[in-house]
């Protein structure tokens, strides 16, 4: 357990919990953050193949903040005269608020997307909320492409291994938000990326809200009665500037205070949506307005599926599917 506490008055009375965001992270009163390292509600289902055809490394991309990434390849991509690969920077999930590349779901995710793409994953943490409320997140993932920037010729394994005329922006969840605004500040010019070229964003169930409710988030939660509108309303009261309301333009890309989109050079997109997900509605509106504005949007439904699928069983059925789709996408083939 860890905690952290703002220099606060004193109080009358002992601080109290205001916030338990299922026990992983409690907001007290007088503003102290504890955190729990159990994510045993979080559990990761199926077995992760052993032996396979990946390596990985740690790298600081921000030391200033003491931010972190996880690079994984495939163990032949150094060969001489193999062709290089295309670049997945992958963003978590979690609601702004929690998880990490280091946890098993998400190590997990980063192995088969590496293996089976093949790509080279650039899996990053960034700071978390509520300690450090958006648009920390955002900008910190416009840190993680500044330094693939950076690094693209000088970092061995990117050297040898990596086409930064292919990189793909993408995460579940929190990430798939993340994306979006990375795509948004690309294209409209306040993020500079050359040499690099952004040739898609893969969205998986992005996280967004609005103060108007959808008919999906009106319904009950969804896999087992955890992933749903209670928790994440909590988890957007945890991770938006204090005060701000669902419609905040982090939270709600058509908000009355979000910028257009139109005037946007947008790259294309993959847009993964389950529809047993209480976003999915909303996600299916994202992606229909942004068609209806002219970007290139690939929107694809998974029946039966719930929020965070591939995290949860990244060897699942539906996550073979998801692989077979992300893969189309990124290399324009399924074999």
């Amino acid at each position: 357990m860890s905690s952290s506490s703002p220099a606060l008055a004193v109080s009358g009375s002992p601080p109290h919990v205001v916030e338990d965001c299922l026990g992983i992270v409690q907001l007290l009163s007088d503003g102290t953050v504890t955190r729990s390292a159990d994510y045993s509600r979080l559990p990761l289902l199926g077995d992760v193949p052993s032996g396979l055809p990946v390596e990985w490394k740690d790298v600081v991309y921000d030391a200033a903040h003491d931010l972190r990434l996880r690079m994984y390849r495939p163990t032949g991509a150094a060969h001489p005269g193999e062709a290089k690969l295309p670049v997945v920077v992958y963003f978590h999930g979690g609601g702004f608020c929690f998880c990490s590349f280091e946890l098993p779901n998400f190590h997990a995710a980063g192995l088969r997307l590496a293996a089976e793409l093949p790509a080279v994953v650039l899996s990053a943490d960034y700071r978390l909320a509520p300690e450090h409320r958006l648009p920390a997140a955002h900008r910190d993932a416009e840190a993680v492409l500044s330094w693939l920037r950076g690094h693209a010729q000088t970092d061995p394994w990117l050297a040898e291994s990596a086409e930064p005329g292919r990189v793909f922006v993408g995460g579940d969840s929190a990430g798939g938000n993340i994306s979006h605004h990375v795509a948004v500040r690309h294209g409209s010019g306040q993020l500079a990326l050359d040499p690099l070229r952004l040739a898609g964003c893969v969205m998986l169930w992005p996280f967004f809200t609005g103060e108007e409710r959808t008919t999906s988030e009106a319904a009950p939660a969804g896999r087992d009665g955890l992933m749903g509108t209670a928790l994440f309303d909590q988890m957007w009261r945890l991770a938006l500037p204090a005060g701000a309301t669902r419609d905040h333009p982090a939270a709600n890309p058509f908000g009355p205070e979000s910028a257009a989109l139109d005037a946007v050079a947008f790259p294309p997109a993959l847009v993964v949506d389950p529809d047993l997900d209480v976003l999915h509605d909303r996600v299916a509106g994202y992606a229909a307005r942004l068609t209806a504005m002219g970007k290139p949007v690939e929107h694809v439904v998974f029946e039966g599926q719930g929020h965070g699928f591939f995290v949860f069983e990244p060897w699942g059925e539906a996550s073979d599917r998801l692989i077979r789709v992300i893969r189309r996408f990124v290399h324009g083939r399924t074999d």
